[in-house]
């Protein structure tokens, strides 16, 4: 067992790693992130209050974004703990910073649920995982509908294969729908599996969960989603007005799908993004650099901001019950 100094001096290390390796990644990739020098390149010849007030409606719009995920986190959590909303703050604003430099956002789980009491903490992880999957439900059925849309519309296929894919996609996204719609199906399929039941019991929390509350939390995701869907269409629709807004909105559901389909680490995710956006869109500009510095310009705002605030909150973070840190 660790003295209470020990406890405190280790607190003081795990702050102080988690804060250095979340600057040093940030530092190291928007310093040599070409597309966001592009971005500040292309709107030099835009009227600058035009430009001001696109950014600060899209920066105003990431805090909107990241106000109803600590909505929802708090919502998910109140049956396992009641937290405070300052406290929710913390807690999503900490797991931001602790997923820039883990793989997939793994270090989200992490970094969310250690302002919870110890004996919460894994079925917090549990009903987080609730959340994220409420998000990623939006972003496979609209992904999916664009999948087929931009088929449709750019490849030249018989049209019963053009209508497989539309029937494909509507069965892809309504089989996600029905999986979130029954998430106590999870807590049987662990209970299942050997190696599993030893954290059974953690899973037992989707069973309370009850359609109302599913029914709330998708809501929830389906503001975010139009929010973070809204940000790309009001820089597109200032940069590149020439884009027609449903071939533009059809392109950013595609991009979504893809980017949350590949596993990857949120600093390296601008990379993702940028390559998929531009080849996406070239079906409709010729614009390429201003497509990837956009991309780039929100993932910045949206992930990289977000954790550099995180950071601040890290450092009062107690990562033991007993430690004064």
């Amino acid at each position: 067992m660790l003295s209470k100094t020990q406890k405190k001096y280790f607190n003081y290390t795990i702050k102080l790693t988690i804060v250095g390796l979340a600057f040093w990644f940030v530092y190291s990739k928007v310093n040599n992130q070409k597309n966001l020098f592009e971005f500040k390149s292309l709107i030099k010849d835009i009227d600058t209050s035009a430009i001001y007030w696109t950014i600060a409606i899209v920066v105003f719009m990431m805090f909107m974004n990241w106000f109803f995920e600590i909505v929802k986190w708090r919502f998910l959590v109140k049956g396992v703990e009641e937290i405070s909303f300052w406290k929710a703050t913390q807690s999503v604003f900490c797991g931001l910073t602790w997923a820039i430099f883990t793989p997939n956002r793994i270090g989200e789980y992490g970094g969310r649920i250690m302002l919870l009491k110890p004996e919460n903490r894994a079925r917090g992880a549990v009903l987080m995982g609730v959340g994220l999957f409420a998000q990623l439900v939006l972003t496979s059925v609209f992904g999916a509908l664009g999948i087929a849309w931009f088929v449709a519309e750019y490849v030249e296929v018989p049209f019963g294969v053009n209508l497989g894919i539309w029937v494909i996609g509507v069965i892809y996204g309504l089989s996600f729908i029905l999986l979130y719609f029954n998430v106590q199906w999870i807590d049987y399929l662990v209970s299942k599996i050997q190696f599993l039941k030893k954290i059974q019991p953690f899973f037992d929390v989707l069973r309370n969960v009850t359609l109302s509350q599913l029914r709330k939390v998708l809501l929830l995701s389906l503001i975010r989603f139009i929010i973070f869907t809204s940000q790309y269409i009001i820089l597109m629709f200032v940069i590149l007005p020439e884009i027609a807004l449903l071939p533009m909105v059809m392109m950013i559901f595609i991009l979504f799908f893809v980017q949350s389909a590949l596993p990857t680490l949120d600093i390296f995710d601008f990379s993702v993004r940028s390559f998929v956006a531009s080849n996406l869109y070239a079906y409709v500009t010729t614009q390429d650099i201003a497509v990837m510095a956009i991309v780039s310009f929100i993932w910045f705002i949206n992930l990289i901001l977000p954790a550099i605030i995180g950071a601040f909150f890290v450092l009062n973070v107690n990562y033991f019950k007993d430690s004064d840190a």
